[in-house]
């Protein structure tokens, strides 16, 4: 039987996916096999040995220690696109936000009615303080066109707004998602000319850490709108404030706030609500609890953030998983020693992923427990492990 831990709150949908006949699944689990996660910190939760795998159900896993994780040969998988439609809902909003005050004429309503006022005698005259520009015809940037991204600039495009989009990392599936009246540019600072309206949709990284910063603002054109829904380090706060201060920038929409950017006006923050619709949720849950069941059951990988995607129709008798490092002959070597025992290799599958690689090896029979044990104790061999 296969041992879940949970933390956090995970939707029921995801948790009937396991079959309560070969998984305990609870809070108190100890000698886990498996983790499901949705925000919870794991950066110093002690692994035990028996760890294969973790599953985060949403996309960021900046709570969860990845290296340790791949050193130590746990699988990571998060689950991108179950949550891209609610996210994409609120970028529509926080871009509507943006650009007519929403927010600040609710609260003004709200503090006249507070005061006594007849609001039919003030709203009139009060509602030219809110006034602002339509999104119709107007140019969107997208800085990233993955699950996300690419919902949002299709819509977009549905609003009648001129879309561009830049991504360096463009994936042939997310290419085929994006409608051709998208303009997908090479060059950042190209997008930034252009567009009235920017929101980012990437993932935040040492790489990406304050990557609309300084030279990014001094690119974009006055006035524009900006949104972030994706991670709050993405943007640079001191070079975003300077430029709020300076009009370059006329409204930041946030789904991170911190303390200092709540005090400036021209800032609308949200906590954290890009995700929090039942469906996301659900979506989320089902998708982290298939993606944990299938590595736990077949060893295969899909979705995984540390680890290379492999996916093996099952054959054979027995199936080995392998994790080792990423270098030279490791395959040639784990080939070489089972056909010293005679073992009749079926099918295999070997993929890599930077430092780390994944085989797997379906056999025409069950091996000798010696030629595991010589298995794991090859060099760079970081974990074996046999499904029946």
């Amino acid at each position: 039987m296969y041992r879940i831990k949970v933390f956090n709150k995970i939707a029921p949908q995801g948790l009937e996916r396991l079959d309560p006949a070969r998984y305990l699944v609870g809070e108190d689990v100890e000698a886990e096999d498996g983790v499901l996660v949705r925000s919870a910190n794991l950066l110093d939760y002690s692994f035990p040995k028996s760890l294969l795998a973790i599953a985060r159900a949403g996309v960021g896993v900046n709570n969860i220690p990845l290296n340790r994780c791949s050193e130590q040969g746990v699988a990571v998988f998060s689950t991108p696109g179950a949550n891209a439609n609610a996210v994409k809902e609120l970028v529509l909003c926080a871009m509507l936000i943006s650009s007519r005050d929403v927010t600040g004429a609710v609260r003004w309503v709200k503090n006249q009615a507070a005061s006594g006022v007849d609001l039919e005698t003030v709203v009139e005259k009060g509602k030219a303080a809110f006034v602002g520009p339509e999104l119709y015809r107007k140019a969107l940037g997208v800085i990233g066109l993955g699950a996300i991204g690419s919902l949002v600039a299709n819509a977009a495009l549905g609003l009648g707004m001129d879309v561009y989009g830049y991504d360096p990392f463009l994936s042939v599936d997310a290419a085929l998602r994006l409608d051709r009246h998208v303009h997908v540019v090479r060059d950042v600072n190209e997008l930034y000319k252009k567009a009235d309206y920017i929101t980012a949709h990437i993932h935040f990284n040492e790489k990406t850490r304050g990557m609309i910063g300084p030279a990014a603002f001094a690119a974009m054109k006055p006035g524009v709108r900006l949104v972030n829904l994706a991670r709050g380090g993405v943007v640079d706060d001191e070079a975003l404030l300077s430029a709020l201060d300076a009009g370059k920038v006329t409204a930041y929409v946030t789904d991170f706030p911190t303390n200092r950017l709540v005090e400036n006006p021209h800032v609308v923050a949200m906590p954290h609500l890009g995700a929090s619709t039942p469906e996301s949720e659900q979506n989320c849950a089902v998708m982290a609890a298939e993606e944990l069941r299938d590595y736990l059951e077949n060893g295969n990988i899909q979705n995984s953030v540390n680890l290379p995607d492999v996916y093996l129709d099952r054959s054979g008798a027995q199936r080995l998983c392998v994790l080792h490092k990423n270098i030279p002959a490791m395959l040639a070597s784990i080939t070489a020693l089972l056909s010293r025992d005679g073992v009749n290799v079926e099918n295999l599958s070997n993929k890599s992923k930077g430092d780390y690689a994944y085989t797997l090896v379906d056999l025409g029979a069950k091996v000798e427990p010696a030629v595991l044990e010589d298995l794991r104790r090859l060099s760079n061999v970081i974990r074996v492990r046999v499904i029946d």
